[in-house]
C-alpha cells in the first residue's frame, strides 16, 4: 500500500471536482448571488451530516464579509427552530442527494413564507433542486475508491459557498476596513484593526535633520535615534528626502573621506516613500516589502509633505503584525 499515492490521487480527483464546478458556473450562479445579496434578513444554511459541517463553514465566511448568516440544523428546525426564519430571510439548502427527507419537511413550509429558497445539489433533477429558485448543481465523483464518502463533493460545495460569498461582498463594495471591523481579535485582528498611528513614534522619537545639516551631525542623528534612517527637512518643515543607513553605506564609496565635508541635502534620497497615519498597519508592512525598505515617515496631510511620525518594521514585528 503506498499512502502517498492515495494521497495524491485523493488531491487530484478533489483538484478536478473543483474544476469541473468552476467550469459549469454560468447564470444560475448570478442569479444565487443575487437572492443573498438582495436578503434584508438573515441567510440562513440548513443541511444534514457533513452537508451541515459545510453549512457552518459557509455561514461563517458570510457572516465575515457582510452578509448576517446562520446554520440551523433541519432536524432541529422540525422541533421548533424554524422560527428562526422570518420573511426577509433567505434559506440555503445544501444536499448531495437532492433528496434528503428531513430537508424535504422544511421547503413546504419555507414557501409559505414566501421566503426564497437556494439549493446546493448534486442532484440536478432532484426534488429539492425541482423545488428552489435556484439550484447550483455540484455533480462530482468522490475521492473515495467506492464513490461514496463525502469528499469531493464536501469540498466542491465548501469552495463554491466561498465564491458565493466573495461575489456577494464585492457587490456590497465591502472593503478591507470593514473586515478589520468584524475581525478585532488575535493576530488577523491585529493585522487587520491596528493602524500606523498605533505604532509609530512621534516627537523627539523622530529622527530629522535639516537639508544644510552636516553629515557628521546626519550621521549622529541616525546613530542616535536607533532607526537606521534620518528624515532630511526643508526650510518650511517639509520632508525634502531622507538618508538611510544604505544611502550612507553607497556615500562612503562614492565620496570617502569628502563625505563629512557634505551636507545631508548633497547626500539625500529625494521623494521617500511615506504612509499616512491612518492606514492599516498591514499596509504599511506590505509597502516595506513591495519596495524593499524598513521604515516609512507617517504624514496626515494630503500633500504628504509634513510628517508626523514614523514607524519602523520592527514596530510591525514587535505588535505581531506580520
Amino acid at each position: 500500500m503506498d499512502d502517498v499515492r492515495t494521497g495524491k490521487d485523493v488531491l487530484r480527483k478533489e483538484a478536478e471536482a473543483l474544476l469541473k464546478v468552476m467550469e459549469g458556473l454560468d447564470d444560475t450562479f448570478t442569479g444565487a448571488a443575487e437572492i443573498i445579496f438582495g436578503c434584508t434578513g438573515r441567510v440562513v444554511l440548513t443541511g444534514m451530516g457533513k452537508s451541515g459541517i459545510v453549512c457552518k463553514k459557509i455561514a461563517a465566511t458570510l457572516s465575515s464579509t457582510g452578509t448576517p448568516a446562520l446554520f440551523v440544523h433541519p432536524a432541529d428546525s422540525l422541533h421548533g427552530d424554524l422560527g428562526m426564519l422570518q420573511r426577509g430571510d433567505v434559506l440555503v439548502v445544501v444536499s448531495n442527494s437532492g433528496e434528503t427527507e428531513e430537508l424535504l419537511k422544511i421547503i413546504p413550509w419555507v414557501k409559505r413564507l414566501d421566503i426564497p429558497l437556494v439549493a446546493i445539489t448534486g442532484g440536478a433533477a432532484s426534488t429539492i433542486a425541482r423545488l428552489s429558485d435556484v439550484a447550483l448543481v455540484v455533480n462530482v465523483e468522490e475521492a473515495c475508491p467506492y464513490n461514496v464518502v463525502p469528499t469531493s463533493s464536501t469540498t466542491a460545495t465548501l469552495a463554491l459557498g466561498d465564491a458565493l460569498a466573495i461575489a456577494v461582498m464585492e457587490r456590497r463594495a465591502f472593503k478591507v476596513e470593514d473586515f478589520a471591523s468584524l475581525h478585532p481579535g488575535g493576530s488577523l485582528g491585529r493585522r487587520l484593526f491596528l493602524r500606523v498611528e498605533d505604532l509609530m513614534h512621534t516627537g523627539e522619537a523622530v529622527p530629522r535633520v535639516s537639508v544644510e545639516t552636516s553629515m557628521k551631525d546626519a550621521i549622529l542623528e541616525i546613530t542616535s535615534k536607533r532607526l537606521g534612517v534620518a528624515g532630511v527637512y526643508d526650510a518650511e518643515g517639509r520632508l525634502a528626502g531622507i538618508i538611510t543607513d544604505g544611502d550612507l553605506r553607497r556615500a562612503i564609496e562614492r565620496h570617502d573621506d569628502s563625505l563629512l565635508a557634505k551636507t545631508a541635502g548633497e547626500v539625500m534620497t529625494v521623494k521617500p516613500k511615506v504612509v499616512r497615519r491612518d492606514a492599516l498597519a498591514a499596509y504599511a508592512l506590505k509597502k516595506m516589502e513591495e519596495f524593499s525598505i524598513t521604515s516609512l515617515f507617517v504624514v496626515d496631510d494630503e500633500d504628504g509633505a509634513r510628517p508626523v511620525g514614523i514607524i519602523h518594521i520592527h514596530d510591525l514585528l514587535r505588535a505581531k503584525v506580520v
